[in-house]
């Protein structure tokens, strides 16, 4: 059982086209059948009932040359004597008068008349004689005033069997070829069908290869294929999407890596150059341990960023009370003893509509960039205004350089590499990036004195 199911399943056909076809193909078969069937069966009835019409009118002729008036039944001659005698069977009650000149006593149709005479009513029955095809023979009875008579005609079936098998191969034929050209119609009906749905994949194909901003939409098509082309429309967006980030990643990676890597060959060519002493090998090599620690962290900023956006968090659905949040990453800051924090909010419960790991992400940057600037206080603020949180850190640190301002959040500019702090200028811009694929916003007040202030908006919850 299990072979020949394997067996079907490698003869189905593999495309749509193929399993339509032959679905069309069965299901007209199993019709022709049924009509098939019927149609015979109707034309063999039908056949039937002409032939026990022949022997009804072959009996009535002849029952004009039986006389049943007198007290014995006498059989009339008459001109077409011969032709009324052939296949004819006349008794007088169960008395056989007349049969026809090739009758033998004892063959089936002699036999059959005989019953049929002995029953007295009209009735009709087909038997098969000895070398030829079937026979059907019909009874009339013929009252008289003193003496009954029966008349039996026979008629051979043959002409009337070789009609009904010439309409049952005819209808065979005819179903071969209705089922031939259902198939071929039904494979070019279908072919047309799904050539637009063809040329679409074809499309999504190439559109998809090279990041195309063509799309299907749902003007000119019909509405399944309307609804397949928004769906193709919605993968070949998200596909852009994935790609624009690539090459976004690829873009930062390789800024962000360009200058450690070119210290390290600045030093490794400089340290070439001459022999060195061992003082300043020293040197060179903290300089190369600083430049890889430096592309290290870059990478490592870069790639949780991209498993992040892998994962999609920005489109988990879920609601976060920011009180938690910002009291968590508050506590577990590493800020100097001078500097004091404090955290504002205008209700205990403040939800605001993402996950609550993207909320970190989004807050840490600016909290720690606050805790390290801030000369003795950090402040953070949260309230909701109309369908949003605002969440505001501010410190009261020197501030960012009215210069740099426009740099602030391109990734990998800081406004001072030699301030003495870690970092890959990559925090301020990778905050702002959730926050805006969420909905949300981070910004920086530059007309805020003394220090500096962030507002982070996000959607409310």
């Amino acid at each position: 059982m299990t072979r020949a199911l394997r067996v079907l399943r490698r003869l189905a056909p593999r495309t749509l086209r193929g399993r339509l076809s032959l679905v069309a193909l069965t299901t007209a078969a199993l019709l022709m059948t049924i009509l098939t069937v019927v149609f015979n069966a109707v034309m063999d009835r039908h056949l039937q009932h002409q032939a026990d019409d022949e022997l009804r009118n072959r009996a009535a002729a002849v029952a004009t040359t039986v006389d049943t008036t007198g007290p014995r039944v006498r059989v009339l001659e008459t001109v077409n004597d011969r032709l009324l005698d052939t296949n004819v069977w006349i008794y007088a009650g169960t008395r056989l008068l007349e049969k026809p000149p090739s009758a033998t006593a004892g063959s089936p149709p002699t036999l059959a008349a005989d019953r049929l005479a002995a029953q007295r009513k009209h009735a009709c029955a087909t038997v098969h004689a000895h070398g030829r095809g079937p026979v059907r023979l019909c009874a009339r009875p013929l009252p008289g005033s003193r003496a009954t008579a029966t008349v039996v005609t026979a008629l051979d079936l043959a002409p009337y069997r070789s009609s009904a098998d010439t309409l049952l191969v005819g209808s065979l034929v005819l179903d071969v070829v209705m089922l031939g050209c259902t198939y071929v119609l039904t494979r070019l009906s279908v072919g047309r069908a799904l050539r637009p749905v063809r040329t679409m994949t074809d499309q999504a194909t190439q559109w998809s290869a090279v990041g195309s901003d063509e799309r299907f939409g749902t003007e000119d098509h019909p509405a399944e294929l309307a609804r397949l082309g928004v769906s193709l429309d919605a993968l070949l967006d998200r596909i852009r999407t994935v790609l624009r980030h690539e090459q976004q990643l690829t873009g930062e990676l390789s800024h962000e890596l360009r200058t450690p890597l070119t210290r390290i060959i600045m030093e490794l060519d400089w340290w070439r150059a001459r022999p060195r002493t061992d003082a300043e090998t020293s040197a060179t090599q903290a300089v190369i341990a600083e430049a890889a620690q430096s592309m290290r962290t870059i990478c490592d900023t870069l790639l949780d960023e991209a498993r992040e956006n892998a994962l999609n968090p920005a489109t988990v659905p879920g609601a976060t009370d920011v009180v938690p949040v910002l009291d968590r990453l508050l506590k577990g800051l590493d800020t100097p003893a001078l500097v004091k924090t404090a955290m504002e909010t205008e209700a205990p419960v403040l939800e605001a509509g993402v996950a609550p790991a993207l909320l970190e992400r989004i807050l840490s940057p600016l909290l720690t960039n606050a805790a390290r600037y801030a000369h003795s206080r950090l402040i953070v603020s949260a309230r909701r205004i109309p369908g949003a949180v605002r969440i505001d850190v501010v410190d009261d640190g020197p501030g960012v350089p009215e210069a740099f301002v426009a740099e602030l959040f391109q990734p990998g500019r800081r406004a001072d590499p030699g301030d003495g702090h870690d970092g890959a200028g990559l925090g301020l811009p990778l905050a702002r990036r959730l926050a805006r694929a969420v909905g949300g916003e981070v910004s920086y007040d530059p007309g805020h004195v003394p220090g500096a202030r962030f507002t982070v908006s996000l959607p409310a919850g």
